[in-house]
């Protein structure tokens, strides 16, 4: 089935919902889907995006703005860590979920909104996502899955109108740099974020900051070797991440790969 039909799929599930809230994140999916639901006409919308220590700021500031620019209605739910959480275990990201969706649900049902809809699409089913466990439990649909649009397919249309957001690198939520058992703090995920932020700005999209203690592992893409290689380029990111409080920086071999932490306590 080709990205055309299955965007006029897409557009049938949002319109025959009558009223939804779209479970925004700030990322490529989600925003996608807000954008085309924006587009139908009589559909009653509400983007929630809940913000916790361990999102990314710039993803919340990019979820309200561009909510602003199409003219949906948003609405930022504040949330602190759960303390099911907070040890980061291996079931974390279902346990966020579960609490993050519970926020969104409840919002649903006093504004007698329909249907919760997310940004989950075709790829995500194939992988390893403990997070969807909790979305079914929650009765939260995922139309960009059900579709069958896959993140390529979402980038192409996304481009098709022209939106500027079709090519944001894709991203996770913070505790993925940290390992399991490690207790999370502010302190320490405000220290990651600046530390991705400065690798970058460097030149280095996409990539990954991990945490091991005092030691930060860069995970870049392979076609950013050549670029990591300069010395100048390396003392740089030394000299940045030392004033975070790293006292080991090191470059990872491999590069960037999803879900690395795996292959020592992570699943």
């Amino acid at each position: 089935m080709s990205a055309a039909k299955k965007l006029e799929d897409l557009k049938a599930i949002l319109a025959e919902s009558g009223s939804a809230v779209i479970a925004l994140s700030g990322g490529t999916d989600s925003t996608f889907l807000v954008s085309v639901a924006a587009s139908q006409p009589g559909l009653r919308l509400l983007a929630v995006t809940v913000s916790t220590p361990y999102m990314f700021s710039s993803e919340v500031r990019d979820a309200a703005s561009f909510c602003n620019e199409v003219g949906v209605r948003h609405k930022e739910l504040i949330a602190g860590i759960p303390l099911s959480v907070m040890s980061n275990p291996p079931d974390r990201c279902y346990l966020c979920k579960r609490e993050i969706m519970k926020l969104i649900t409840s919002e649903a049902r006093t504004g007698n909104y329909m249907v919760v809809f997310d940004g989950t699409n075709a790829d995500d089913l194939k992988e390893y996502r403990p997070g969807l466990k909790a979305l079914r439990e929650s009765g939260v649909r995922s139309p960009l899955a059900e579709t069958g649009l896959t993140k390529e397919e979402i980038r192409y249309l996304a481009r098709e109108a022209g939106l500027e957001f079709s090519d944001r690198p894709s991203n996770t939520c913070l505790l993925t740099r940290f390992p399991h058992g490690m207790t999370i703090n502010p302190e320490n995920l405000r220290r990651i974020e600046e530390a991705e932020s400065i690798v970058t700005e460097a030149g280095f999209t996409g990539a990954r900051v991990r945490i091991h203690g005092e030691l930060a592992r860069i995970e870049i893409r392979s076609e950013q070797f050549e670029l990591i290689a300069l010395s100048e380029v390396r003392m740089k990111l030394t000299k940045a991440l030392r004033g975070l409080g790293f006292q080991y920086i090191t470059i990872d071999a491999e590069g960037y790969r999803s879900g690395s932490m795996n292959k020592t306590e992570e699943a």
